[in-house]
């Protein structure tokens, strides 16, 4: 209770020139060991790679800054599977499925014409 009570009164300065409160200068105010209080600057949080086709986020990849995908290793980038760190699975079986559909109504339509040269 006396934390709560000693927080009450929350004005810490900026430590750095940019002076604004703006989405990249936000600060959560932090009390140190010897009992002042202090800031402490919070980074943005990072977003999740969406899939081209519907939006929604690709499973398996990790929220991060776009500077930290230069330091992650390609294993935490991408997924194992075609179109990989770039479309879901969902979309990924819909496109497969598609082809697969449109391989066969070619095979379909060759039988068809082959049936009705031998009549």
């Amino acid at each position: 209770q006396g934390l709560a009570k000693s927080m009450k009164d929350v004005r810490v300065t900026y430590r750095r020139r940019h002076s604004y409160h703006t989405k990249s200068n936000k600060i959560r105010a932090v009390k140190t060991p010897g009992g002042r209080l202090s800031c402490q600057y919070v980074k943005k949080q990072g977003t999740n790679p969406k899939c081209g086709d519907c939006g929604s986020k690709i499973q398996g990849v990790a929220a991060m800054r776009p500077r930290q995908y230069a330091t992650m290793s390609r294993r935490q980038k991408t997924v194992t599977r075609a179109y990989g760190g770039s479309r879901c699975a969902g979309c990924v079986r819909q496109r497969v499925v598609r082809a697969f559909l449109i391989e066969e109504q070619k095979n379909v339509k060759l039988v068809l014409a082959s049936q009705q040269k031998k009549r």
